[in-house]
């Protein structure tokens, strides 16, 4: 019978309404170019709006430009 403390905890990813997408790390992301970046930290804030120029890392760039896309349609 499996050990339930032996399976891995789930990562935890947290959709916030006009801001990133928070992730539990260390995180390893896959670009559309095939490249991939990695995350070392806690909690790792992934843009959700395209205009971080740290892309694919969020820089709160969609505060300084009034909310997120999806934010300003609702």
């Amino acid at each position: 019978m499996p050990n339930v403390d032996d399976e891995p905890a789930p990562t935890r990813v947290t959709l916030t309404r006009d801001g990133p997408i928070l992730i539990e790390g260390p995180v390893e992301v896959v670009l559309d170019d095939g490249r991939v970046v990695r995350s070392d930290r806690f909690v790792v804030a992934v843009c959700a709006c395209r205009r971080s120029r740290k892309y694919p890392w969020c820089d709160t760039s969609h505060r300084r430009r009034g909310g997120s896309p999806a934010a300003r349609r609702a």
